[in-house]
């Protein structure tokens, strides 16, 4: 997870998040999430670093449509990311 751009991790945020997690789906996710569009550009080469690093998985829905699954490396991966993340929190509430 470390050597992932912050856009990375967001993506496979969205895709843990989502119910059925197709590319519009993510898009319109993480466009909400940044207050603007994302374009296309942008989001499939990521989504493509994703699956490449074996963290997502993608599956065609049609031939316009793809769907993407976390894996279960994708799934140690966030889990090792909270862990890391809680210890310098400290399970403190920082939201006021």
């Amino acid at each position: 997870m470390y050597d992932l751009t912050k856009f990375q991790r967001d993506c496979l945020y969205a895709i843990v998040g989502l119910d059925e997690p197709k590319g519009l789906a993510i898009k319109a996710e993480l466009e909400e999430y940044y207050e603007g569009e994302i374009h296309h550009g942008r989001l499939y080469p990521n989504l493509d670093t994703l699956v490449d690093k074996g963290l997502v998985e993608k599956g065609e829905i049609d031939r316009r449509t793809n769907s993407y699954e976390i894996t279960r490396r994708g799934r140690r991966e966030i889990a090792a990311r909270r862990e890391w993340e809680n210890t310098y929190l400290n399970g403190e509430n920082i939201v006021e």
